[in-house]
């Protein structure tokens, strides 16, 4: 029995058939390939390009405030979240040609509730480190997030969302460093005609201009309560951080070492797995399931989580995924009690993510995952670097 089969087996134990399993087997459909890793991998890994230019904005953070240094640099900062504000000419050119703002008449700034206690931090994370705003008022989190991600416009921030991964981000203040160097060691030939031939060499090198980094909010971790969870507010607000950041960390982790980040529910439970794992130690899959709304399987809570990722899954497909994450998660739990000695933490996330959905709802689902991280990597080219 093939992969497919076997997935389509689990499926069909648990009801779907006709529409509902291709469905399921497309949406279940795993794109992190072990086989195309290269070796040897060294974790954690190393900084990508734009950190240096974040380290230059955390020192200037510490001597003018974060925020004031941020809308510096970042110029989705300078304007308002304003309804169709992403299609008026001052707006696209400052964010699609880095025209300067100065004159722009609709860069008044994003007004944020608290802005004095924004923090900036470089995280470390086992797929290198990466920056992190942490607003901690939850206005201010929804507001950054439309400017960053949202082209400044009031689109709707589910309550559950409590962090946000900002990828291919183009950073307009690297690019004016980029062409200030260039200009230095040109100074013969830096006429507009000449930038413009060395910026369309520049625009297919991403690295050089493009960033990626978190935002967070503090607060409740998908929006449960410190009650529901059966702890004192201040304790769940310090698990809740920990667990985003590790959880926004595992999806940088996927996304340098497989070349993919998705809205889609096996990423998010590796990625809350790892997350549970740093802030408790173990995992929890009553934690998990209360994150998604599952707490009380077969009802789902409307308002979890889980309805983020569903994407365009019809009633039944959604109601058979749901019989999938809360066995999967049981199943995480059960494996990791019966292990005597840690895991190396990537290995672990690398066997995971090697994992469909359907194999980690298996009643074998303990032997699927210890022969899959028994199975050595190419040339056993991964380790901790010292």
């Amino acid at each position: 029995m093939n992969s497919r089969e076997f997935r389509a087996s689990i499926l069909a134990a648990r009801g779907a058939s006709g529409s509902e399993l291709e469905e399921l087997l497309a949406y279940n459909e795993n794109v992190f390939d072990r086989s195309s890793l290269a070796v040897p991998i060294k974790f954690p890994l190393p900084p990508e390009p734009h950190i240096a230019t974040w380290e230059s904005y955390l020192t200037e953070a510490r001597e003018i405030g974060v925020y004031s240094a941020l809308q510096k640099r970042l110029v989705q900062l300078r304007f308002p979240i304003l309804e169709n504000i992403s299609q008026r000419e001052g707006y696209q050119s400052a964010t699609r040609k880095g025209v300067s703002v100065d004159g722009i008449e609709l860069a008044t700034g994003l007004v944020l509730k608290q802005p004095e206690k924004l923090q900036l931090i470089l995280h470390q994370s086992l797929a290198g480190a990466i920056p992190v705003i942490i607003a901690a008022n939850r206005d201010d989190f929804v507001s950054l997030v439309q400017a960053l991600t949202k082209r400044n416009e009031p689109k709707p921030v589910p309550a559950s969302m409590g962090a946000c991964m900002v990828a291919g981000f183009n950073n307009w203040d690297r690019i004016r460093q980029y062409r200030q160097q260039w200009q230095a060691s040109h100074p013969d030939n830096d006429s507009s005609a000449a930038w413009a031939e060395e910026f369309r060499l520049l625009i297919p090198q991403k690295e050089l201009y493009q960033d990626r980094f978190m935002i967070l909010s503090l607060g409740d971790y998908s929006n449960v309560s410190a009650q529901d969870m059966g702890l004192t507010e201040p304790e769940w607000w310090r698990l809740s951080l920990t667990i985003r950041l590790e959880h926004e960390s595992t999806h940088y982790f996927t996304r340098r070492v497989f070349g993919s980040m998705r809205n889609n529910l096996l990423d998010e439970l590796i990625a809350d797995y790892r997350g549970i794992v740093a802030a408790n130690g173990c995992y929890r899959a009553d934690w998990f399931l209360r994150f998604m709304g599952l707490e009380s399987f077969p009802t789902y809570r409307q308002g979890g989580r889980l309805e983020n990722y569903r994407g365009n899954l019809s009633d039944g497909s959604f109601k058979i995924l749901q019989s999938l994450v809360v066995a999967a998660a049981i199943n995480l739990e059960a494996f990791e009690a019966k292990q005597i000695n840690p895991i190396n933490p990537a290995v672990m996330l690398i066997d995971i993510c090697c994992l469909t959905l359907e194999e980690l709802a298996s009643t074998n689902e303990t032997d699927i995952l210890l022969a899959t991280i028994l199975m050595p990597m190419p040339n056993d080219g991964m380790s901790l670097a010292k």
